[in-house]
């Protein structure tokens, strides 16, 4: 699944609505990569032949007229787009590629690239491709083993959302804190309004519980200049100081009643008035305008707190190549076209999706929105989840112990050992 995957009608709705009102050398193949994973390279001239490509979610109405302009320039291709529904995605993809029965190209959500790159399924990114022309952190969703298997297309993360006609009753002037010492001190101060200058104010923020808290956790550990697995030692770090600490901010935020641990809808209670910042992808801000547009000038988006360096997660899709293309030549000029900036800033504006290219946010009407600025300054510093093929096993234990934090069935010291000895246990697979 892709993190922080919004649904194709609420993309076009962040955008469309929100946004019209509102590294530099080829990726290529690690020195120890073998010959099979070598980059393609790309011939010149057009594109020709039958292409076919999976996209995922409902039917992309802006996919297919890119499709029509690269058909326009390209007269001998003829592309063929399918919409996967996203909760049959993951095995549709990875039961393909076991048969060896898939398309030419598709979408993939990020956090699937390291377990279906590790099963050989993609072709490794052609050098001609350019690092630099993306965000690091999206650049490295694609990433197995130090080889590139794909071309990130759309890009994802969060930021933190705050109702401004609440946070000013707290005596908080622009923006809260961006560092967590001084944020959680904002936090404290709009909680002790709740009830009193702000009547319907339950609590100053709502931290997710459950199912991909760590979507929103693990940001906390890097903001901490920490991690949870050393890549060079292969081992996972969730003893760490920085992990503590972060464990801690979570836990604290709740104990000190600042966040509900419930599982109520974290959009519905920022639109209400019941919560006065949430952390959440663009997806929100296309909802607010959609639903309570009289609210558009009482709300404002901020990057996410700091502590010894800023920090976000890179999630979003990717656009690979697999390893049994029949027309793989087109399907990599198809990529090439797609995640030309230009190119991906149109579909950006069309779609609501974040462009995973830096470029694209000058090219399009992104940075003509004040409350899309948030994104871009984040996405600069988005890191990727570990290219482990075991990762999502991994996650489920993380939302697991942060559930336990949430509702005090475990302290900070106890959630360290078992996330460690978890793990440990589970490995990184291939």
């Amino acid at each position: 699944m892709s993190t922080l995957r919004p649904t194709a009608r609420t993309l076009q709705i962040a955008c469309a609505t929100v946004a019209a009102a509102l590294l530099a050398t080829g990726c290529g193949r690690s020195d120890g990569a073998s010959a099979d994973n070598a980059p393609a390279k790309i011939n010149s001239g057009k594109a020709n032949g039958k292409l076919v490509m999976w996209s995922m979610g409902d039917p992309d109405k802006a996919l297919l007229s890119l499709a029509k302009k690269f058909e326009q320039q390209n007269p001998d291709v003829k592309v063929q787009i399918t919409a996967v529904p996203w909760d049959a995605a993951h095995d549709k993809l990875t039961t393909s590629i076991a048969g060896g029965n898939t398309p030419d190209m598709s979408l993939i959500g990020s956090t699937w690239m390291a377990e279906m790159a590790a099963m050989n399924g993609f072709q490794a990114t052609p050098a001609s491709f350019q690092p630099s022309v993306f965000f690091p952190g999206q650049w490295d969703t694609t990433k197995y083993k130090n080889t590139s298997y794909g071309v990130p297309f759309i890009a994802d993360t969060s930021v933190i959302y705050y109702r401004t006609d609440i946070t000013t009753k707290a005596g908080i002037k622009g923006a809260p804190a961006d560092d967590w010492t001084g944020y959680l001190k904002d936090l404290k101060a709009i909680q002790a309004t709740a009830g009193k200058q702000n009547p319907k104010l339950r609590h100053a923020t709502h931290l997710l519980t459950g199912f991909n808290a760590w979507l929103f956790w693990l940001p906390m550990v890097w903001q901490q200049g920490g991690d949870i697995y050393d890549a060079g030692t292969k081992k996972f770090t969730f003893d760490s100081p920085a992990v503590a600490k972060a464990l801690q901010y979570y836990s604290g935020i709740f104990k000190d009643g600042l966040s509900p641990n419930d599982k109520s809808d974290q959009g519905q209670n920022f639109q209400s008035g019941l919560i006065a910042t949430v952390q959440q992808g663009a997806s929100t801000g296309g909802n607010l305008h959609l639903n309570t547009p009289q609210l558009d000038s009482k709300w404002q988006t901020m990057p996410l707190p700091k502590g010894t360096q800023s920090a976000g997660l890179a999630g979003g899709s990717d656009l690979a190549v697999f390893k049994g293309a029949k027309n793989a030549d087109a399907a990599w000029k198809f990529v090439k076209f797609l995640t030309d900036p230009k190119n991906l800033a149109a579909y950006g504006d069309a779609t609501g999706n974040l462009p995973a290219a830096v470029q694209s946010w000058s090219e399009g009407k992104l940075n003509q929105n004040p409350k899309m600025a948030a994104f871009e300054t984040q996405l600069k510093v988005t890191k990727a989840p570990p290219a482990i093929t075991t990762w999502q096993q991994v996650a489920d234990a993380i939302d697991s112990e942060l559930e336990k934090l949430a509702y005090g069935k475990a302290t900070v010291a106890q959630v360290e050992q078992t996330l460690q000895s978890k793990a440990t246990s589970i490995g990184t697979g291939r």
